[in-house]
């Protein structure tokens, strides 16, 4: 009844769910009548909020209190929801889940993520990988590319979003200081698909430096 109760009372709890509590947690989310307390029939720990009505879940590794500011409707045909925008006005988050730094731990939150129908994700794994985010410079993009580059049939859209995260073009390399020349070599005989192949190979190891190198080897010839 969260659409109904987020018009009554304007308040909510956003909790973030970890594994170890998905099957309580979708247990609640059962068509109880309303005043049936989801607390007890889920088993999950009621704690009173500090500065919004509603509870939150003890259980949770991380909740935020939230003021409802507004609710748009995003249709009114079958299967149209709600867009419920809120402010975040105090967070509590468990300090087991932060590492030496005091950050947020991916590995220790083991969050769930929800899917579609009955399915979800588990956030552990070889599903979290790091993007670095390109804040403290700007790359030159994609258009910037050489055009034998931005246009290969070989790289990936991953390929060249990483390559073009570079604030200007790598100079020509010395093949003599390149990782695995001969590899290198080999590649620059047979054309520039095989170095192509190579540079990706470098790029999904998250080698970027090695990937420039050998996507400019070509030029050494």
């Amino acid at each position: 009844h969260t659409f109904e109760n987020v018009f009554e009372v304007p308040e909510v709890v956003i909790h973030i769910v970890k594994y170890d509590m998905v099957q309580q947690m979708s247990l609640s989310s059962s068509e109880y009548a309303k005043g049936v307390n989801e607390f007890n029939k889920s088993g999950l720990t009621e704690v009173p909020s500090v500065m919004v009505k509603p509870p939150r879940v003890a259980e949770a590794p991380v909740a935020f209190e939230c003021k409802v500011l507004q609710v748009i409707p995003m249709g009114s045909g079958g299967g149209a929801g709600n867009l419920v925008i809120c402010e975040v006005v105090y967070m509590h988050i468990d300090e087991a889940i932060l590492d030496s730094e005091g950050k947020i731990d991916p590995f220790k939150l083991d969050a769930v993520a929800r899917l579609g129908s009955d399915w979800y994700c588990r956030v552990q794994g070889n599903a979290i990988f790091k993007v670095p985010k390109p804040l403290d410079k700007v790359g030159i993009g994609i258009d910037q590319l050489p055009e034998r580059i931005r246009l290969s049939k070989t790289l990936t859209g991953n390929d060249l979003g990483l390559l073009a995260n570079i604030q200007q073009l790598p100079t020509i390399p010395i093949l003599d200081k390149l990782e695995n020349k001969e590899v290198v070599k080999k590649a620059i005989m047979n054309g520039e698909e095989a170095l192509h192949q190579l540079a990706h190979h470098y790029l999904e190891k998250g080698n970027l430096q090695d990937a420039w190198s050998v996507l400019l080897s070509s030029e050494l010839n």
